[in-house]
């Protein structure tokens, strides 16, 4: 059972390795790929190349749960959308990182940098940065300005990055992203989109670590499960989550 898929609207986790050089697009090596994948998932059926050129293989997105995985010009992507356990998510991003290297020539030397990324999703009809002003708090040294006259939050999007190491080459971000504009706010019309909360764990490769994608991706879930377990959940995400189901 995924523990963390109660504390927002949806739940998602996300795997991005980011190459210096660009992806194979030739239709034989894509398909192989893909066809690997589908494999060890059936479920991944939908396949298409997006205007911009990426290529996706998906699941039904109809769906409350589903999985995609992408290959775009420096970057591989696989996702997977409320899944019921972390260790299902995991076992595709897995497959995906033991494909690459031998099927896309994705080589260690190749690697800009690994990707982890645990998001929420909050649905909120109203004023995004206020509610997360609210829920969060904006610091001792910015809360005189709400003491000006007529004063409301129109643009609050917080985000921290850490490093985890001496070199600085395993990094953590949390990022709150916040959909609503001057516009909505004047005139009370807001849409349905979403606020965000994305926390990522970055592996730098370069000079950094002589260890595979697989082992990469170990330590990371590692460190990355340990923050959302005490302090990403308690004090972003459900702060967020109560705030929002108080108005």
């Amino acid at each position: 059972m995924n523990r963390y898929i109660g504390d927002a609207d949806d739940f998602y986790v996300n795997v991005n390795l980011n190459t210096e050089m660009e992806l194979p697009n030739n239709r034989d090596t894509v398909l192989h790929f893909f066809e690997q994948m589908k494999k060890g998932f059936p479920e991944l059926r939908n396949f298409y190349t997006r205007e911009n050129g990426d290529l996706v293989l998906e699941g039904d997105k109809e769906q409350d749960s589903y999985r995609w995985v992408a290959i775009e010009p420096r970057r591989l992507c696989s996702g997977q959308m409320n899944p019921d356990s972390l260790d299902e998510a995991f076992r595709q991003h897995e497959m995906v990182l033991d494909l690459a290297p031998p099927l896309l020539t994705i080589s260690l030397l190749d690697c800009e940098a690994l990707d982890l990324m645990f998001g929420f999703d909050f649905n909120y009809d109203g004023n995004h940065d206020e509610v997360v002003a609210e829920a969060l708090g904006v610091g001792h040294g910015l809360e005189g300005l709400f003491e000006m006259p007529r004063a409301q939050v129109i643009n609050y999007e917080p985000s921290l990055t850490l490093a985890l190491d001496e070199s600085c080459q395993l990094q953590c971000r949390l990022a709150i992203e916040t959909r609503t504009n001057a516009y909505q706010v004047r005139t009370r019309e807001y849409g349905d989109d979403q606020i965000s909360v994305y926390f990522t764990i970055r592996q730098y490769w370069g000079t950094g670590p002589e260890q595979s994608f697989l082992d990469s991706l170990k330590r990371q879930r590692e460190v990355g499960e340990e923050v959302l377990h005490h302090s990403i959940i308690p004090r972003i995400v459900r702060p967020l989550a109560q705030t929002i189901a108080s108005r």
